[in-house]
């Protein structure tokens, strides 16, 4: 169940930061009241999650999960390309959690 509502919580923070770059620096008054609300909902799930998961593994789902979503976000929906680079870091990230999960003790399974 804390994965499941650590996705919530990714997928909640990812429509918060998309909601943010539609802001235009909060000029536009729903995407700004949608970055507020996909935020608190965003952390009040990871809080939740916290109480059984430990916050650097979780903590490093979140970051990991909602950078490679963002990307893809910003692609789809802003036209943003990411170089040979960009893409190797992010395979890299996902790599770390992949460790994280098959390989921590830590890590709750």
């Amino acid at each position: 169940m804390p994965y499941l509502i650590l996705v919530l919580a990714v997928v909640a923070e990812t429509i918060g930061t998309t909601a943010l770059q539609a802001s235009q620096q909060f000029t536009r008054p729903l995407p700004t009241i949608l970055v507020v609300v996909a935020y608190g909902a965003a952390f009040y799930l990871l809080a939740w999650v916290l109480r059984t998961m430990p916050v650097g593994i979780a903590y490093a789902m979140w970051s990991g999960l909602g950078i490679v979503l963002i990307a893809i976000i910003g692609r789809l929906v802003f036209g943003q390309k990411l170089d040979l680079a960009a893409i190797l870091g992010m395979t890299m990230i996902l790599g770390g959690i992949v460790v994280i999960q098959v390989f921590s003790k830590v890590s709750t399974h």
